[in-house]
């Protein structure tokens, strides 16, 4: 049975997508047969594992969600043998209102799931930069959370809510849900303040800070728009290394070797 896992933070430009889509691709190489879920309306996933979402404007996550359509059949084969992508577009804007009014509408996503869980060792699902009721799906239906936590001042801004929405949900909907862990993202060693911010974050969270961080990359910044995973647009990358190292963390735990703030700092 699949581990599902949600990357979630409702702050956006924090490298949630990016995590998505490289994190998927790295357990996708280690022979992991993966499913990514684009659960954002943008669709950024979707194109960021070169998937035209307009050719598939009418079989994607949207379809599954509202209940006109099975989800494997809206389940496309990426450049990666081990990658499958459920995509989204502009029409998922609209999921939220019509599931208003719907019973279990905490419930869609993970009843679409159900039906292909077993198929898949590991389910990503990129959720939206907000706490609607996509995001509130998406946590329902997954086991654990990871949640991309960019290395500046404002970082923690917004957390608490984030922990409270996750709190509540636990209580009423998924007793089970657990943190996986918070993952630094966007650092960079020459800036003082990320490594204060980084060393406040790892001080308060401890265990639950993956030892990877992902640094600020020219490569991870330049690959969504190539419609490749940096591991395919360049491997060598300080980028495709971080992912990598994460990938290791996920598959193997903590005790798995990752980039730890000292060693990011000497680089």
């Amino acid at each position: 049975m699949a581990q599902i896992i949600a990357i979630a933070n409702q702050k956006g430009g924090v490298g949630k997508t990016t995590t998505s889509i490289n994190l998927s691709a790295c357990l996708a190489v280690a022979e992991r047969k993966t499913l990514l879920i684009d659960l954002d309306p943008q669709g950024n996933a979707s194109v960021g594992v070169g998937l035209d979402k307009e050719k598939h404007a009418n079989s994607n996550i949207y379809h599954a969600i509202i209940g006109l359509q099975e989800i494997k059949k809206a389940i496309y084969e990426t450049e990666l043998p081990f990658l499958s992508i459920c995509p989204a577009d502009k029409n998922l804007v609209g999921a939220e209102i019509e599931l208003v009014s719907a019973f279990s509408r905490e419930a869609k996503l993970k009843m679409a799931i159900d039906s292909i869980k077993e198929e898949y060792e590991y389910i990503l699902i990129d959720c939206p930069p907000s706490l609607g009721l996509l995001t509130v799906n998406a946590l329902n239906a997954a086991l654990t959370y990871i949640v991309p936590m960019q290395t500046e001042y404002f970082a923690m801004e917004g957390l608490s809510q984030l922990l409270n929405t996750v709190k509540l949900i636990k209580m009423s909907l998924n007793p089970s849900l657990d943190l996986q862990g918070i993952l630094l993202t966007m650092f960079d060693a020459r800036n003082n303040l990320h490594k204060q911010v980084a060393g406040e974050i790892k001080k308060h969270f401890g265990e639950k800070v993956f030892n990877t961080i992902i640094p600020r990359n020219v490569k991870l910044s330049e690959c969504p728009s190539f419609g490749r995973p940096v591991i395919l647009y360049d491997i060598e990358s300080k980028g495709s290394e971080a992912y990598f190292s994460l990938a290791r963390e996920v598959i193997f735990g903590r005790q798995s070797i990752g980039a730890s703030l000292d060693q990011m700092a000497e680089q």
